[in-house]
């Protein structure tokens, strides 16, 4: 009997042992969410972008799992709620959606009443966030319109145009010539009231300001031939040199770039 006794027990404990081993195989274990990541953002991204980012990448509330369907959704999601990136590829690991991607930076900054918005050096419209390590400009005195593109389109408009086209053209210069915060920096703002004198013929159709400096700088680029200016390589090398010179482009009432009569001698420079 106690032979039996023992028996008996030892199937009950195998069959519970059984029991719970078939019950692990037949409940599938959940898969970890996966975490997304930006792969080498550049300096200048900020952690609330970075925030921003993130969350338009899980906008639909679903866990994101390892698989294509996963990265197809984040990629989807991105395209359609962030304009600071181009040309995404989002990848999978075991355990992270990689989002691959090139950066739209903003130049320029662009106040409509209460609304604020930037766009880079292609004019797409970028939506607002604070970026106080990049040496935006705001842009004054742009023609009326009705209504600004939204975020992620090119606004197409001559007098931004050209106005992104020398502040394009001082951050390029910044590289070469500065290795910590170039010229751009002190730059506040940038007016194209008279944007092809529509104003007036004799005044500098577009203007810069750093703090309490007037800056001359003329016709836009390409065009400073028409109206007997400075070239633009000129204009530039005045420019550079009179910030290499005093360190700072402030404590002078004005900067006048378009007079050829104040031209350097300058080797042979190209921008």
């Amino acid at each position: 009997m106690g032979v039996l006794k023992v028996a008996a027990v030892v199937c009950v404990v195998a069959a519970i042992v059984t029991g719970f081993v078939f019950l692990k195989r037949a409940v599938p274990v959940p898969q970890k969410a996966l975490t997304p990541k930006l792969v080498d953002p550049p300096a200048w991204v900020n952690e609330q972008l970075e925030e921003k980012i993130y969350a338009a990448a899980g906008t639909d509330g679903e866990d994101l799992k390892p698989d294509e369907d996963a990265a197809r959704s984040v990629q989807q999601n991105i395209e359609r709620l962030i304009a600071w990136l181009d040309e995404i590829t989002v990848r999978v690991t075991h355990d992270q959606l990689l989002i691959e991607a090139r950066w739209r930076k903003p130049v320029a900054l662009v106040k409509r009443g209460l609304q604020k918005f930037y766009v880079d050096a292609d004019l797409v419209v970028l939506d607002y966030l604070p970026m106080p390590g990049l040496p935006i400009v705001e842009v004054k005195g742009l023609s009326i319109v009705p209504k600004p593109p939204s975020p992620g389109e090119v606004w197409q408009k001559d007098d931004l145009d050209a106005a992104v086209a020398v502040l394009a053209l001082l951050e390029r210069r910044d590289k070469l010539l500065t290795e910590d915060r170039g010229l751009l920096y002190e730059i506040d703002r940038i007016d194209v009231s008279n944007f092809n004198g529509r104003e007036n013929r004799r005044a500098p159709h577009i203007v810069l300001y750093a703090k309490d400096t007037e800056i001359k700088w003329g016709a836009e680029l390409g065009k400073e031939r028409q109206y007997a200016e400075s070239t633009d390589v000129q204009k530039i090398a005045k420019l550079y040199q009179h910030y290499k010179e005093y360190g700072t482009l402030s404590g002078v009432r004005y900067i006048n770039l378009c007079d050829p009569q104040d031209d350097l001698a300058l080797p042979i420079d190209k921008y």
